[in-house]
């Protein structure tokens, strides 16, 4: 049992298209893309029930609406964000659309985006369309994508939005992402999240359900990202689930920026 001054364990999945597969060179239809990433998520969802783990799924409204009967599940138990529209493409009226689209699968408001790749968003353009908050900073350098090094690395309000960086460790501003996870030293990245969390209070992952396939037979995407998928990558995530779980509470984007508001306006300071 985690303690009540212990930290917020924000284990998220960013869930899509299967468009990396064609970002490298191969000719694969939407529909296996989307069953690519609907395996995917399946197993990744039966080892979260196992562990008790309660997450938040970003889902792209074009998956969803492919796969309403599964997005309509998972939501029972986790919470379901926006992931934009398409995941490939991205325009500003997409953050309107894709809540629309969710909310009237789901029949329940959708709070939450994250734009694709961890690209930027107007803040005013996310708080327009009506979400509450948006994890799309990854505050770290990532060569070929982005440089964010001197962005915040804690949660902080902008244009009426929580802003809820991607987790990094606290001097170095190492990434904890999919990639690390995969590529780091298990030990030692297990040893990362958990001073990350100690110093920051929470912890935000996330990770894609393709990534829980068998991904051998796309041999153009390079090997740092095919490395440990399907069983390999599920066992990883168990672990790394039922190592956290003494160390905090498992918990929705959604609930945790609740969190943030109360405590604001009671004046406390994460």
């Amino acid at each position: 049992m985690a303690s009540p001054n212990s930290g917020s364990i924000l284990f998220t999945v960013d869930v899509e298209e299967f468009d990396t597969a064609v970002e490298f060179g191969h000719d694969i239809s939407l529909s296996e893309q989307v069953a690519v990433s609907t395996r995917g998520l399946t197993l990744l969802a039966e080892r979260f029930e196992v562990v008790g783990a309660r997450t938040t799924l970003f889902t792209t409204a074009n998956y969803a609406l492919h796969e309403p009967t599964l997005i309509r599940s998972l939501a029972r138990k986790h919470e379901i964000a926006s992931h934009g529209y398409f995941h490939t493409t991205f325009e500003p009226a997409d953050l309107l659309k894709s809540r629309l689209a969710l909310e009237a699968l789901l029949k329940q408001p959708v709070m939450g985006f994250r734009r694709a790749r961890m690209g930027f968003v107007d803040p005013e353009d996310v708080h327009q369309a009506g979400y509450v908050y948006n994890s799309s900073l990854h505050p770290t350098w990532l060569p070929g994508r982005y440089n964010h090094w001197g962005e915040p690395r804690h949660p902080f309000r902008e244009s009426g939005v929580w802003q809820i960086p991607a987790s990094v460790t606290p001097t170095l501003r190492l990434p904890l992402f999919w990639l690390s996870l995969k590529n780091f030293p298990f030990a030692y990245y297990k040893q990362l999240c958990r001073q990350t969390l100690r110093s920051d209070g929470f912890l935000n992952l996330y990770v894609h359900p393709w990534e829980f396939t068998d991904l051998s037979a796309y041999e153009k995407i390079p090997g740092y990202v095919r490395r440990h998928s399907r069983d390999a990558l599920l066992d990883r995530v168990e672990n790394l689930l039922r190592y956290l779980k003494p160390l905090g509470q498992f918990g929705t984007m959604g609930e945790f920026a609740e969190t943030l508001s109360l405590n604001t306006s009671l004046g406390k300071v994460m």
